[in-house]
C-alpha cells in the first residue's frame, strides 16, 4: 500500500490499483492581480498587404541619351497566414485585426521592389476557421498546418515590362493590387477535457482553485465568472488533464437567455461533463434536471458524453439529507460528494476525473 498527501488530503493506493495519483503542486500560486482567462473564440478581420506600384523611368547614359525604359516592378504584398502550434493553448494573443505588410515599390535601373514577408499568426492545434456565413474553410488538426486567411496583392509592373516592337518608350506602369479583406470566426475545437457545469454560485470557481493553480474570480454574487478559466491537474503517470470553469447557466439558456448560446458553445468543447450542484439548496436534483435539459435542447449529443455529478457544499446543514435523496433519484451517473471550500473528499474527485479521462481516451 502506498500513501500520498495532496493539498492536505491523504491518498492510499494498493499495488494492484492502476489509477494514477494526482501530483501536489510545489510551485506556489501567483499573487498578481491580473487573472488570465481562456479565450476560445474570436472574430478576426484579415487584410492582405498591398502590392508595390511599378515605376516609370527612362535610363539616360552619357554615351546613350535614349537608353530606353528602366522602370522596375513592385514587390508583392504579404499574406496573412494562420499556423498551428502545440505551444499555443488559446486565442488570447491573436489580434482582432491583422494586416500584412505592403510590397515595396519599383525603382529605376530595372530594380524591382522587395516582396513583403508574410504575416504568420500562431494558433492552437485544432483551431477551426469559419467564414462570415459560418462555413468551415480551415481546420488546423496537426502541428505546423497553415491556412492563408488573406492573400496579399501582386506588385505592379514597371514601364520596362510594356516594351513592344511598336512601342519602345512606354510611359505606363501598373499600380499594386490591393490585398484581400476577409473576416473569419476563429474558434478552438477543444478547450478542456473536463467542463464544470452548474448554476451561478454553486462553487465551480472555488473548486477549480482548490484542485489546480488556476485563480478564477470568486465572489458571493451570481455571474462572477463571465469567461471560462482553465486549470491543469498533473498525475504521476505524466498525464495532464485540463479542467474548465465555465460561466453559470440559467433556465432557457438554449433560447439565448443569460450568456446563452455563448455559454453552450464553451460546453461543446469539453469531452467530460461535471455537473456541480449546491447540496444545501432545496431539491438540488431539480437543478440537475434543468442543466441536462438545457444541454440536450442545444445539442442532443451532449447527453451521450461521459458525465458525473459533483455534490458540493457538503459542509452546510441539510446537504447530507439531500445527498441521500439525490442518490435514490440518480442511478447511472457517479456522484462525488465534496466540499470545495473546506477541501473534503477532493482526492476521490481527482481519482474519478482520471478514471473517466482514461475511459474517454480509450474510446477516442
Amino acid at each position: 500500500m502506498f500513501k500520498y498527501i495532496v493539498k492536505g488530503v491523504m491518498f492510499t493506493r494498493q499495488c494492484s490499483d492502476k489509477v494514477a495519483l494526482p501530483l501536489r503542486s510545489i510551485k506556489p500560486k501567483s499573487q498578481r492581480k491580473a487573472v488570465k482567462n481562456f479565450l476560445d473564440f474570436k472574430r478576426v478581420r484579415t487584410i492582405g498587404g498591398k502590392g508595390g506600384d511599378g515605376c516609370i523611368s527612362f535610363l539616360h547614359l552619357w554615351s546613350n541619351a535614349n537608353a530606353g525604359p528602366d522602370g522596375g516592378d513592385g514587390g508583392n504584398g504579404a499574406h496573412v497566414v494562420f499556423k498551428s502550434n502545440s505551444n499555443i493553448k488559446d486565442l488570447v494573443y491573436v489580434p482582432s485585426f491583422l494586416k500584412g505588410d505592403d510590397g515595396e515599390k519599383g525603382y529605376n535601373k530595372d530594380c524591382n521592389g522587395k516582396n513583403a514577408s508574410h504575416k504568420l499568426v500562431e494558433v492552437p492545434i485544432g483551431t477551426v476557421i469559419r467564414d462570415k456565413d459560418g462555413k468551415v474553410v480551415g481546420d488546423l488538426l496537426e502541428e505546423g498546418m497553415m491556412f492563408i486567411a488573406a492573400r496579399g496583392g501582386a506588385g505592379g509592373r514597371g514601364n520596362h515590362y510594356f516594351i513592344t516592337d511598336t512601342e519602345q518608350a512606354p510611359k505606363v506602369c501598373e499600380y499594386g493590387a490591393e490585398g484581400e479583406d476577409l473576416t473569419y470566426n476563429v474558434e478552438v475545437r477543444s478547450m478542456a477535457q473536463v467542463g464544470l457545469i452548474g448554476f451561478p454560485n454553486v462553487g465551480k470557481s472555488t473548486l477549480l482553485q482548490a484542485i489546480s493553480r488556476a485563480r478564477p474570480k470568486i465572489a458571493p454574487y451570481p455571474f462572477t465568472t463571465l469567461k471560462p478559466y482553465v486549470g491543469i491537474i498533473n498525475y504521476d503517470d505524466y498525464e495532464q488533464i485540463a479542467v474548465a470553469d465555465l460561466p453559470g447557466l440559467i433556465p432557457d439558456s438554449h433560447k439565448n437567455k443569460g450568456l446563452g448560446i455563448e455559454f453552450l458553445k464553451h460546453v461543446e468543447r469539453c469531452f467530460i461533463l461535471a455537473f456541480v450542484l449546491d447540496m444545501s439548496l432545496k431539491n438540488p436534483w431539480e437543478y440537475l434536471n434543468s442543466l441536462q435539459y438545457e444541454l440536450s435542447q442545444f445539442n442532443e449529443n451532449f447527453i451521450e458524453r461521459p458525465q458525473f455529478i459533483v455534490a458540493n457544499k457538503m459542509d452546510l446543514p441539510g446537504s447530507q439529507d439531500n445527498l441521500e435523496i439525490l442518490k435514490s433519484k440518480v442511478d447511472n451517473i457517479p456522484i462525488i460528494p465534496i466540499s470545495a471550500k473546506v477541501g473534503d473528499n477532493l482526492g476521490n474527485l481527482l481519482r474519478q476525473i482520471k478514471i473517466m479521462y482514461d475511459k474517454t481516451v480509450n474510446i477516442t
